[in-house]
């Protein structure tokens, strides 16, 4: 800590960030999406929001600087959190000392997430660029049953998007089939250092583990289906292979018509379709 920066301050303080940036010779590396969060009112309510309680196991992603990652384990939450910035290794040293916190070192795109155990909540700041992959991930691991997460405002529209709405995309299908979304807040730019170039905001997806898992046939279907969002159907499915009879005839069965949009099918009937076309049994 420099003269200048008495230690009273916050960690999420902009003096505290640029502070532990400077002594540790450190920027905020662009390609691994490090926006630190630096407005304490949005590190509490993300907290809060996702459930961060005595005992309760959480993992995060990307924890930075630890700003978030101490709010959780403050809370009493038993915290796993996953970074690939080797570069971070004498910061999280420093910030987490004497927290029940476990970092693990290395991508969070090859992390087993089933490994977890079971009542997990992800509470993160993700990385923007790797959002829907990790999105993908949070929601097919058994163990993890909810997931607050800063992700760009875009795509929290798109999360929440429903059938017939400009947002709704394969991301939109995949949350409804796992469970259900709320958006908690925005978040302004000026919450993040450096701020990044896009509204973030706040959304907390909860998972139906009482519910059975889509099958992998299905999901591929969904995909195949709202790849090319604004076409029709029928020509999203014939790019996917079935064939353009079958296709008519299955879209006939389910009374949709023949020219019916992609986006605008809810996922009930495209469960019909991929009945009539021999995806799911």
């Amino acid at each position: 800590m420099t003269q200048s920066e008495p230690p009273s301050l916050p960690l999420y303080s902009p003096a505290r960030v640029r502070d532990l940036l400077t002594r540790h010779g450190l920027r905020p590396t662009k390609s691994l999406g490090q926006n630190f969060l630096i407005d304490g009112n949005i590190l509490r309510a993300i907290a809060q929001a996702g459930g961060a309680a005595p005992g309760v196991p959480v993992l995060e992603v990307g924890p930075g600087l630890g700003v978030l990652t101490r709010e959780l384990a403050a809370r009493g939450a038993h915290v796993t959190a996953l970074e690939k910035d080797e570069r971070l290794r004498p910061v999280l040293a420093e910030t987490l000392a004497g927290q029940d916190v476990q970092v693990v070192w290395g991508d969070a795109l090859d992390f087993d997430y089933a490994s977890l155990p079971a009542g997990t909540r992800v509470i993160a700041n993700l990385p923007y660029y790797i959002t829907g992959p990790l999105l993908a991930r949070f929601m097919q691991a058994p163990g993890i049953i909810s997931a607050t997460v800063l992700v760009q405002k875009e795509v929290a529209g798109r999360l929440a998007a429903r059938p017939g709405e400009d947002n709704y995309g394969f991301l939109s299908a995949l949350a409804a089939l796992y469970g259900t979304v709320q958006h908690v807040r925005d978040v302004p730019k000026g919450a993040f250092l450096p701020a990044p170039d896009v509204t973030s905001s706040v959304v907390r997806l909860d998972f139906d583990r009482a519910r059975p898992a889509p099958k992998p046939a299905f999901l591929k279907f969904v995909e195949a289906a709202l790849h090319h969002r604004r076409k029709t159907l029928r020509n999203n499915l014939r790019l996917a292979g079935f064939g353009g009879e079958a296709v008519g005839e299955a879209l006939m069965a389910a009374g949709l018509r023949p020219d019916v949009r992609a986006e605008d099918v809810p996922l009930e009937d495209l469960r019909v379709l991929a009945r009539r076309l021999g995806v799911l049994r």
